[in-house]
């Protein structure tokens, strides 16, 4: 049985449904929380990589850990 090449899945497809991507983006999402409460927390919006440094520093093994242990 064949499979015709408009029924295989694309790359993109592919690449959304693997669990590396699935990380990379609820990480991405507790990235942009953090950075929305640190820049209301400051007043103004305190920019991607300062929220990317300080999460990583912060919360990040945490965060990990928790996702490892609920699995």
């Amino acid at each position: 049985m064949s499979m015709k090449l408009a029924d295989a899945p694309s790359g993109n497809d592919l690449v959304k449904n693997s669990s590396l991507y699935r990380e990379f983006q609820a990480e991405r999402e507790e990235i942009l929380k953090h950075k929305w409460i640190e820049s209301e927390k400051a007043g103004h919006d305190i920019g991607f990589e300062r929220a990317l440094t300080d999460w990583i520093m912060k919360h990040r093994s945490k965060w990990r850990k928790s996702r490892q242990n609920s699995r």
